[in-house]
């Protein structure tokens, strides 16, 4: 009988790590897979066609690399970002949770006008509407009793909502998949500032740590833990460089049928105008539901994320946390619908923070794989991933300083 209970009890205990590094893997994913992903994705694919197969996979590297040492660092030290950079550098914990939180509000102003669009597409509702609709499921998911499990189960099944119903577009659209695999690895063309966008897009400010930060929340931590962290955050940029990967076959299928797609204009969006060419009416209803769900968990990811840097400055409970969460939405949802949409002077603003924020916190966790095995419990980190950590380091610097340039534009207007 003690033999039986134990087992169940072990059981119990797999599985709900199990489902704790779902929850990670797809918090990260569906973070990093929002309105901005899509436009950037559609309108890269439209100008480079196959060739832009080969910027997703540099990308991808590059995210590997990004992740899968903070997730393991932080797995170690059994801290959230900012508490590890306090540790090693004392004041640097503060800065990173500043630009974190500017990053996240302002980005999510975005997000809920993208959700707001999402359901224009969708159903014709005024976007204004759709904005605070969506703004408000989010924050009647954080105002549950069961918090946790909504946020775990909705991340997960709107991810894999937005893969399916992209990939069937994808089918539809019948791109040229060997083209594309052959310019994966001999591009035709090799545009280093596309790929460093969506290196940004898909790593920058907040999204790098929200997986990190959801493990933390689940006690998914130490030693023992580092082989099944390694494979969760190898998994969550898996995620994400499918949903890109289905995407751009998807446009790149309408492209090469010989369609234009319109970039020119601001208000043109190259995804939407793809779907409807594959699908009419029905393709655009599909762009809704696609770009709603990258808008809601985005809405979600940035809140929960930005909040959990607030502990740096005072300890919070979980219910603490859900209440500084809602009132970050609620701030988000009030600047939106007092602006009308995201004004694209902010977006470059807290872009160009965004791309600080990566080297910043990347240079900090590189220093503690290398020099403070004390912080990851005498630990000795691996060498090989340091290495590729300081490449990647020295390139996200060189990123940080490209989008300095927008952020003095945006002081001097």
């Amino acid at each position: 009988m003690a033999e039986s209970v134990s087992s169940l009890s072990a059981t119990a205990t797999h599985a709900a790590a199990r489902s704790g590094f779902m929850a990670a893997i797809f918090l990260m994913a569906t973070s990093a897979i929002g309105p901005g992903f899509i436009t950037q994705t559609a309108t890269f694919t439209a100008k480079l066609g196959a060739a832009f197969a080969f910027a997703i996979l540099a990308s991808i590297v590059i995210d590997f690399v990004v992740q899968l040492n903070i997730w393991r660092i932080t797995a170690l030290t059994g801290r959230n970002a900012s508490d590890t950079a306090n540790a090693a550098i004392p004041g640097s914990g503060y800065l990173l949770a500043v630009l974190v939180l500017i990053g996240g509000l302002a980005f999510n102003i975005g997000n809920i006008a993208g959700a707001g669009l999402g359901v224009n597409a969708m159903l014709g509702l005024d976007p204004k509407l759709g904005g605070v609709i969506s703004a408000l499921l989010a924050i009647g998911i954080f105002l549950s009793k069961r918090a946790g499990l909504l946020l775990d189960r909705s991340l997960i099944g709107l991810g894999l909502l937005m893969i399916g119903m992209t990939l069937v577009v994808a089918l539809v659209s019948q791109p040229p998949v060997g083209e594309a695999l052959r310019q994966t690895i001999l591009p035709e063309i090799v545009d280093f500032a596309t790929i460093t966008t969506i290196v940004g897009g898909t790593v920058g400010g907040y999204i790098t740590y929200s997986g990190a930060h959801r493990l933390l929340d689940k006690g998914l931590t130490g030693e023992h833990n580092l082989a099944a962290v390694t494979r969760a955050s190898l998994s969550g940029i898996a995620v994400t460089g499918l949903m890109r990967a289905v995407l751009f076959l998807a446009i790149l299928g309408v492209v090469a049928s010989g369609v234009t797609l319109e970039l020119s204009s601001q208000a043109a969006n190259p995804a939407a105008q793809a779907f409807a060419a594959v699908l009419g009416d029905w393709g655009m209803r599909i762009f809704g539901v696609v770009l709603w769900a990258a808008a809601i968990t985005s809405v979600i990811g940035a809140a929960y994320t930005s909040v959990s840097f607030l502990t740096v400055f005072s300890p919070m409970d979980d219910r603490a946390r859900n209440i500084a969460t809602v009132a970050f939405i609620a701030l988000s949802l009030a600047v939106y619908i007092s602006l009308g949409t995201a004004p694209a002077a902010i977006l470059v603003f807290v872009g160009g923070f965004n791309g600080l924020i990566l080297p910043i916190g990347l240079t900090i966790f590189t220093y503690v794989g290398f020099a403070r095995s004390d912080l990851m419990g005498g630990h000795v980190y691996n060498r090989p991933l340091l290495i590729a950590a300081a490449v990647v380091c020295a390139l996200t610097w060189y990123m940080g300083f490209k989008s300095i340039g927008p952020i003095f534009a945006f002081l001097g207007k």
